[in-house]
């Protein structure tokens, strides 16, 4: 049950009731949400002023029509007009107590949306190289692609987890000399890793184990025989290692994609710059050099350009090297070609800091590919700072200078690290502080919202203490009497909870998962606050052994204050702990 929604849908057929000429393009802009000012009432739209151009009417008077239409509903205790246009309503009680009696009608589905409608959704995340095990670089997009993956199924799209593994390129022929190295060196031969190859120490088992399967028949073979046969192993290595260290986060996908399929004469580049080559979007032609310096893409010669300025871009885009070699762009424009072709028209993409230039030539190859059809979100996630009391962390690390994801589980949880990644805008860069992580105090985000469901976990086991006879089962929660639930501070924390489903639809729409980490932390705190005033005025104590009524009511308010915060944390892939040691 989604109050705002509600009211949406109610303001949108009063205003059509009133003035029938109004259209759904100037509807669907009406709004409403909570007033900035809590003191302005319990929820505000802008339906007025959105509509009133479009009607040629003053958005005040559009506004206080409304006002007197909602003056009889019963649902609304109070509503004003305000400012320039717009409307502030107060809702009536038993429609908050409403929201406590869906919470424990539903559970586990209490926020579930169907805003996606089905709608097929492509996130792609993390696409390390695989060159490596995870490192600390990465998480943070790893942890963002999943829990946006997790929202946007709870709200009703049809979503596909995707890694594309970055398989081809000079960096493979580079790790797979490498691996040769750790094989000879596996023999027994002293070896010296030049600069520019891969040193680090996870490459020693696979040169081991290439020289348990083949001893030393490789040796003295030439490198076009050998080097396939170590790209195939050392890929499939990392690649185990990738997803170990991934599913000790939580984070698994769907599809691998493994860029290599794209190229030979037969794939999906040579086919997509042909297709691109018959629908004109492609030509030969040269590069107007750039202003101030000469970018490595950039070559004073004529060569394939893609036509990414008709689609949004701000330069056309070479898809061929002089070394007859396809370029980046051209690969991730098959790649998004070949998305749309198995059927997505939407897709996020989830990348690091250092692709915010890449946002638009994307965006115009996603166009192009779909003549307009699809769409892309690229979403950017800034730099992690590790620090520990305020000073920057060096840890000790399982590759050398190379800090892992396993490293950052192992010293903090993977419940910490996936919260507090969370905890701050994808765009904003950040501080991962090891030492607040572990801190058991209000400044640790992860902890108060956790001790906030063992807080109500144990209110519980006070009251089968305190009131031994007592039926507390779901059902005999969902039958208590709400409307002994009268004073401020009881209902303050129904508002609360009734946040729930909007931020769950905001979030999955915007594609921002934050949200629903700064939600859970602000419905801790008015737990916890709650709880404080207990302790001051005992008439507000959850537990009261002479008064069960009233006692099975605020019970009922606590296990659906539980009950959201374990959806909440069960969609970023945190525990929701009974105790907290």
């Amino acid at each position: 049950m989604d109050v705002f929604a509600l009211f949406a849908t109610r303001v949108s057929a009063a205003l059509k009731s009133l003035y029938p000429e109004v259209t759904e393009e100037a509807l669907s802009r009406l709004v409403v949400e909570p007033p900035r000012d809590p003191g302005h009432g319990d929820l505000s739209s802008n339906v007025a002023m959105v509509v009133a151009k479009p009607l040629g009417k003053n958005p005040r008077e559009i506004a206080t029509a409304l006002a007197e239409h909602f003056a009889s509903d019963e649902d609304v205790a109070s509503v004003e007009v305000a400012g320039p246009g717009f409307l502030n309503f107060r809702i009536a009680d038993p429609l908050w107590l409403d929201v406590l009696r869906a919470v424990g009608r539903e559970g586990a589905a209490f926020g579930r949306t169907n805003v996606g409608k089905g709608e097929r959704v492509n996130v792609e995340y993390v696409s390390a190289n695989p060159t490596g095990p995870m490192h600390v670089g990465h998480t943070r997009g790893a942890v963002f692609g999943d829990v946006l993956a997790s929202l946007m199924e709870y709200s009703g799209y049809d979503v596909t987890r995707e890694y594309y593994i970055n398989d081809a390129g000079s960096q493979i022929n580079t790790l797979a000399r490498s691996t040769l190295l750790r094989y000879r060196e596996a023999l027994g031969e002293s070896i010296d890793i030049p600069s520019g190859f891969y040193p680090g120490d996870y490459l020693i088992p696979v040169g081991e184990a290439l020289a348990k399967e083949f001893g030393d028949g490789l040796l003295g073979k030439p490198e076009d025989e050998v080097l396939p046969l170590a790209k195939e192993r050392v890929l499939d290595a990392m690649m185990a290692m990738i997803k170990s260290d991934l599913a000790g986060l939580g984070i698994h996908h769907d599809v691998f994609f493994s860029e290599r399929t794209l190229h030979g004469p037969d794939g999906d580049i040579a086919r997509t710059l042909a297709w691109l080559r018959e629908q004109g979007m492609i030509y030969q032609g040269r590069l107007e050099p750039p202003k101030g310096k000469t970018p490595d893409e950039w070559e004073d010669r004529e060569q394939t350009l893609f036509r990414a300025t008709d689609w949004g871009d701000d330069i056309d885009r070479p898809l061929v090297k002089s070394d007859g070699s396809y370029t980046y762009l051209a690969a991730d424009i098959a790649y998004h070609r070949n998305k749309y072709l198995r059927g997505f028209k939407h897709m996020v993409n989830v990348l690091g800091a250092d692709h915010s230039g890449y946002v638009k030539r994307l965006q115009a190859a996603v166009k192009a590919v779909s003549h307009g059809e699809a769409d892309i979100d690229v979403r950017i996630c800034q730099l992690v700072r590790l620090m520990k009391n305020g000073e920057p962390f060096k840890m000790s690390k399982r590759s050398g200078d190379l800090v892992t994801v396993a490293d950052v589980v192992e010293e903090v949880g993977a419940d910490a690290t996936r919260f507090m990644l969370l905890f701050r805008r994808n765009d904003a860069a950040m501080d991962f502080d090891f030492a607040l992580v572990k801190e058991q105090t209000r400044d640790n985000p992860v902890f108060y919202v956790q001790y906030a469901h063992a807080r109500a976990c144990s209110i519980f086991r006070v009251a089968e203490r305190d009131l031994p006879g007592m039926d507390l089962s779901d059902s005999a929660l969902r039958l208590a009497e709400l409307e002994q639930l009268a004073t401020p501070a009881e209902l303050d924390l129904v508002r609360a909870v009734a946040q729930w489903p909007r931020t769950v639809t905001a979030a999955a729409v915007a594609h921002e998962p934050h949200r629903i980490a700064f939600y859970l932390y602000e419905l801790a705190a008015a737990f916890h606050g709650f709880w404080a005033k207990g302790k001051e005025d005992v008439s507000l104590r959850f537990v009261n052994a002479a008064d069960p009524t009233l006692t099975l009511a605020r019970l009922a308010l606590v296990g659906a204050v539980r009950r959201v915060l374990v959806n909440g944390l069960t969609l970023l892939g945190v525990s929701a702990p009974d105790e907290l040691s």
